[in-house]
């Protein structure tokens, strides 16, 4: 995948876009072995609603927007990192538990991972649905990516709460995985933030430095 094609929306049938196809197999194949595998059946499947929204949204709006394959390799490495996590909950999972005893960390920081990939990884892709798609001013496709990601950060904390303290009760502290920190909430908003900051900030030296004027549809 050169750095050309990697940011050119490619107008392909699916048949015909073999790095999406690849991309698909890779998030299916990780998605299907934590349904397998999980430890909370309960907790996968509320984990795992915002990623079939996803999935529905990329699926109905294909044939009208198919966004760049750099831009699907993104959002595919961030659903698998969300899947994974949803296997064993992400206060208990494996990966956080190794980074936990291999830096002797203070608590299974999985989950902080994953919000912190929230923003890095989906800024170019909620950038390139602002610069290519609504035809928005380049400066609003800088600013747009980092505010939504705040936005939607707050909203999923929101979503959070009533789902732990309102709807399911019984799945509310493997939900939350706050693991007793009470500013848990407004770190990982944080780091969402700080993601989508420093994903756009990367997009812009490379875009100065490779001379990019702009990426056309």
């Amino acid at each position: 995948m050169q750095f050309t094609n990697a940011i050119s929306v490619n107008r392909k049938s699916l048949a015909g876009n073999r790095w999406l196809q690849i991309f698909l197999i890779l998030f299916f194949s990780i998605w299907i072995s934590t349904l397998i595998g999980t430890s909370d059946m309960s907790n996968w499947i509320l984990e795992n609603m915002l990623v079939i929204l996803f999935l529905v949204f990329l699926t109905v709006t294909y044939r009208h927007y198919q966004f760049s394959d750099l831009s699907y390799l993104l959002i595919c490495v961030y659903l698998c990192l969300h899947a994974y996590g949803s296997k064993y909950t992400y206060a208990e999972n494996p990966f956080g538990y190794w980074l936990k005893d291999s830096f002797n960390l203070e608590r299974n920081h999985y989950d902080r991972i994953v919000h912190f990939s929230f923003g890095f990884l989906l800024a170019y892709p909620m950038r390139e649905v602002f610069l290519n798609w609504l035809r928005f001013p380049v400066w609003v496709s800088w600013a747009l990516p980092i505010e939504i990601t705040l936005s939607v950060s707050g909203l999923y904390e929101l979503i959070e709460w009533a789902v732990a303290d309102v709807f399911f009760k019984a799945q509310g502290d493997a939900y939350l995985g706050t693991q007793g920190d009470i500013w848990d909430a407004q770190k990982d908003m944080f780091l969402a933030t700080l993601g989508a900051i420093l994903a756009t900030t990367i997009v812009s030296v490379i875009k100065k430095s490779f001379k990019i004027e702009r990426i056309e549809a």
